[in-house]
Order: structure tokens, then C-alpha cells, then sequence
């Protein structure tokens, strides 16, 4: 069927859908809506709000969770699943429909009833004994977008091999127009709903404070902005005893994100806001949460201005603050678990302390998945574990990056050093001082619909092709598309330097992006940058030429 058949045939499925593709003017705009199914990936699926078999809607969702209970059907005699959802537009709608079709599929559902972070669906998964869990977010994308995140009974992402069999069951649907939705009524009235309260959360954020290393709350004053989003009461909660000024225009849930360009803590200007307001009130500190409270932002006041500090460089602050505290705890099994796109910054101090080093494909998922791992067969101890993108971890109470455990130790740090009279910048220059200046970046290439695809697939085309050509100094080449040390195959090539530099290249998994890492070691920051230029300058050649 091409995609004007498939166009005509989402015609009939009701009046809304109807009336919303026949305002369609644009044939491109069509076409990118149906040129292909909404891809379920290894997370689960993400995607622009909208009718079209390649947007997230009602269909597309009841489809993915109509798979996904086929699936879990198969596996266990008499499932259950947690459903949680953030703030954006259609979160609640999408968390509603998919207990609907997992509750007429005969799948005891838990569903919460109000927005919570993802980390606590996490958490919830093991806590109430389920054997999935389902969030319905776009963690950090822009407005226009909604998302799907499944995980395993354990709290974790499901991995490739899971996610394949689901994407099996999804395939074999057919007339998705059709599938079975129970009343939510119904459901509860059948037993096969249960609504989840606030309960579960005391018990999620007394797990996040037993991961505390330094209780003193001192003189800090802290800004906080939720960015519109689920983090504004288990992190305001989490933060209790400091002194904490809210932003009050980011405060509320909006699904519309309207203070913000987008809700990502990644981008600078994220965090304009909550710095304004800092100026105004003094604030030492200013967080920000994502939507669905898994990422941190953070700037700080140095030398009377606000310094942003990025995903790496906290990494590398909060491996050294919490080791410092639990030195005395740790063992020859004590790990750190980073992604291959992480600098090693962060690993290099974990080493000093002694900690075995494990490096993870890109996503918080391969990380949860070796806390598992070890906990199965005894050989490591998960102690803390991070990503370049904001995301970090420590302890096993969740299997999930944690916006609001990170909010806890990010004041608690600035807390301690501030006692001591120095900023997180100011450690941060010892920390380089000691093991070198390191300098990262990201480049994201928007390349959409079909000629994108083509775009990116041609540029890893030419990289993986021209290896080692690419550049002097060149060590080695990593494919991970060959499977390497162990981890499961995935589209990304990572180029090291004899001197420790790289660069790494691959597709996002959850936007059409096009994503280049680099991460340059060198002994001063001008001389970092003057490296980075170079090796960045040809790089976005190669892609925009």
C-alpha cells in the first residue's frame, strides 16, 4: 500500500482524523505522514502529535500497546503493567488508551492519577511487582512531539532482543482502526485497574534520600524551574530544608512549553528564565528538570556570572563528590557504568578511587541494564553511572535516570563546596588541573522525512568508508555496527586519537537527527579549541556539503 492509499484508507477511521488530513494541503506533508508506520524502537516510540500512520496518536499508540500485550500475554500467565505520563500535550489521553487496550486484553493495569517523572515509573515497575512498566513522554523533545517508553519487569528500558519481539507482535496487526479499548470504568469495576496514589511516590523519594551524602543544608540558595513538567513536586519535596525559589512561570504543567523554545536542559537558553530570576534573588545555584524529570540542568554563580555546566562536567563533579563521601564503602567490585559517547574525564577519577570501568551503548537503558546484570551474577557493584546527555545515577532503587536524585546531590555539592568557599566551577578547574582539560561538544544535524534518511544514512556511508583517511593522528576506528566488547550492534562509529581525543557519529534513535560527539583531551583550554575547530570544521563539511 503507498502512501496515498494509506492516506485515503485513515479517511474513514473517524471525523477528527478525517477533518484534520483533508486540511492537508502540502502532497509532502502527506506523504511524510504516511510514507512509513511510526518506527517502535529499542525505547519505544517518539514522534510529532498528529493524524498519519508515521505520527503519535490514538491509533499509532493503541497499535504499539496492542503488541506489546500480545507480547507480555505470551510470556506471562497473568501480566501487569504500571502506566505513568508527563505533562506534555495528549500525555494523559495516550496513558488512558493504552490502559484501555491492556485492560481488554485481560493485563492488570496500575495507572497513576497525576503526572509523575519517569524515574518513578521506574521505580514503580519493581516496587509494585509488575512485569512492565509504560510511560507516555518525549522526555525532551519540542512541543510538537509525544513518546512511548516500555520497560522490563525490572524497571529497565527494554533491550534490543525484547524490543524486536514486541516490534514482531506490533507488525502482525492489521485494521488498527479496530482494536479493543475497555472503559476505564469498566476496567476498574472488573478489577483490572487500580489507580495509583502519592504513596508510592513517598516511598520512591524516601528511596532517593538514602542515596544522600552530605545532609548539612547551610546558606545555599537554590533556583528551581520544572520547565512545565512532572519534576515540580517530588523535586520541590526532595529539595525540603534548602532554600528554594521556584520559577514561578515554569511552574505549572504546559504542555505547550510557551516560556521556552524547547523544554531540553541540554540547550543553552533552557535555563534564561531561571536565571533572570537568580540575578533577581541571589540564587547560588539554578536547576532546571526536563518534562518528564530525568534530565538536569544546572548554571552557577562564579565570579558574579552564571556558568552553565554541561552534561559531562557534572558527570565528572558528582562521580568525584560521591566517591569522596563513600570511599570508605567501596570494594575491588565497585563500578562506574558511562556511555561510549561520555568523556572519560569522570571514569579517569572513578579509576583513582579504584572502581572498575564499564563503557554501555548510547542510552540509560544498557546502563540499567548492567545494574541487573550484576545484581544476577555477583562480579560488580553498581555505585554511580552517567551519560553526556544530563542523565545520572547512583544507587539501584531505579533503573532510569533520575532528575530528582541528581537535584538532591547537585545541592548537596554545592552545598559542601560552598562551605569550603569555592564554586562547582571552581572544582571543576582543580579537577582539570588534575587530569586534564577536556573540552565536548555536540553537533545535531535536523535531517527530516525521506531525503533526511537518506542524508544520514549516506554520511555514515562515507565515515565508515573513509576510516582512518579522515584525519592524521587517527589511532583507531570502532564500529559498533560490528558488535564490540560484548555490546549488542548498533550504528555508531567512534574515531580515536593518539592522544586521546575522539569524535563519534550516530543516528538518534528517537529524532531524525544525524549526532556528532566530540570530546577533545588536551593540556589548556585554548589549545583544546583550536583542536575541536579543526576536526569539527571538516566534519560539518562532510554533512552539509
Amino acid at each position: 500500500m503507498n502512501y496515498r492509499d494509506l492516506y485515503n484508507k485513515w479517511l474513514g477511521f473517524d471525523e477528527e482524523t478525517k477533518a484534520e488530513l483533508e486540511a492537508i494541503t502540502d502532497e509532502k506533508e502527506i506523504e511524510d505522514r504516511f510514507y512509513k508506520d511510526l518506527a517502535f524502537g529499542t525505547g519505544g516510540l517518539r514522534g510529532i502529535m498528529g493524524a498519519g500512520a508515521n505520527r503519535m496518536n490514538r491509533y499509532t499508540v493503541s497499535k504499539a500497546t496492542r503488541g506489546v500485550a500480545d507480547y507480555l500475554n505470551k510470556k506471562y500467565s497473568e501480566p501487569s503493567v504500571a502506566v505513568a505520563y508527563d505533562s506534555r500535550n495528549n500525555s494523559k489521553l495516550f496513558a488512558d488508551y493504552v490502559a484501555q487496550v491492556l485492560t481488554a486484553n485481560g493485563i492488570k493495569v496500575y495507572l497513576y492519577n497525576s503526572l509523575k517523572p519517569t524515574p518513578v515509573l521506574s521505580f514503580t515497575v519493581r516496587y509494585l511487582n509488575c512485569d512492565a512498566g509504560i510511560v507516555i513522554t518525549a522526555s525532551h523533545n519540542p512541543k510538537e512531539y509525544n513518546g512511548y517508553k516500555l520497560y522490563d519487569n525490572n524497571g529497565c528500558q527494554i533491550l534490543p532482543d525484547a524490543a524486536n519481539e514486541v516490534i514482531g507482535y506490533i507488525n502482525a496487526i492489521t485494521d488498527i482502526e479496530k482494536i479493543e479499548h475497555l472503559p476505564l470504568e469498566s476496567a476498574k469495576q472488573q478489577g483490572m485497574l487500580e489507580y495509583i496514589g502519592d504513596d508510592v511516590l513517598d516511598k520512591f523519594l524516601e528511596a532517593v534520600k538514602e542515596q544522600s551524602v552530605y545532609a548539612e543544608k547551610g546558606n545555599l540558595r537554590i533556583v528551581y524551574t520544572p520547565l512545565h513538567g512532572s519534576g515540580n513536586i517530588p523535586v520541590r519535596k526532595i529539595l525540603e530544608g534548602y532554600d528554594v525559589v521556584v520559577v514561578d512561570e515554569q511552574e505549572l504543567p504546559d504542555g505547550n512549553f510557551s516560556t521556552v523554545r524547547s523544554p531540553n536542559p541540554e540547550e543553552k537558553d533552557a535555563l534564561t528564565i531561571g536565571i533572570e530570576k537568580a540575578k533577581q534573588v541571589g540564587g547560588d545555584i539554578v536547576i532546571g528538570t526536563d518534562p518528564d524529570c530525568d534530565r538536569i540542568g544546572t548554571a552557577v554563580l562564579h565570579n558574579g556570572e552564571y556558568k552553565l555546566i554541561t552534561g559531562n562536567q557534572m558527570g565528572a563533579l558528582l562521580v568525584d563528590f560521591v566517591l569522596k563521601f563513600k570511599k570508605d564503602t567501596l570494594n575491588s567490585k565497585s563500578t562506574l557504568v558511562k556511555t561510549i559517547v561520555t568523556n572519560d574525564l569522570g571514569a579517569n577519577i572513578a579509576k583513582s578511587y579504584g572502581l572498575n570501568i564499564v563503557n554501555t551503548l548510547t542510552g540509560f537503558k544498557y546502563i540499567g541494564d548492567q545494574i541487573y546484570r550484576y545484581e544476577q551474577n555477583g562480579d560488580k557493584e553498581f555505585v554511580i553511572g552517567y551519560e553526556e546527555s544530563y542523565g545520572y545515577l547512583t544507587g539501584t532503587y531505579a533503573r532510569d535516570k533520575d532528575a530528582v536524585l541528581a537535584s538532591m546531590l547537585v545541592a548537596e555539592m554545592a552545598t559542601y563546596y560552598k562551605k569550603l568557599g569555592i564554586t562547582l566551577i571552581d572544582r571543576l578547574e582543580e579537577l582539570y588541573n588534575q587530569y586534564g582539560y577536556y573540552l565536548d561538544v555536540l553537533d545535531s544535524f535536523v535531517l527530516k522525512g525521506i531525503e533526511g534518511t537518506a542524508k544520514i544514512k549516506s554520511v555514515m556511508d562515507y565515515l565508515r568508508v573513509n576510516g582512518k583517511e579522515l584525519f592524521d593522528g587517527i589511532e583507531c576506528v570502532l564500529d559498533y555496527s560490528q558488535g564490540i566488547d560484548g555490546l549488542p550492534k548498533e550504528n555508531v562509529l567512534k574515531y580515536v586519537f593518539t592522544n586521546g581525543t575522539w569524535f563519534a557519529a550516530r543516528p538518534s534513535g528517537t529524532e531524525p537527527k544525524l549526532k556528532i560527539y566530540y570530546s577533545v583531551c588536551a593540556p589548556d583550554r585554548e589549545s583544546a579549541n583550536t583542536e575541536l575547530e579543526a576536526i569539527r570544521s571538516k566534519l560539518r563539511k562532510i554533512v552539509e556539503g
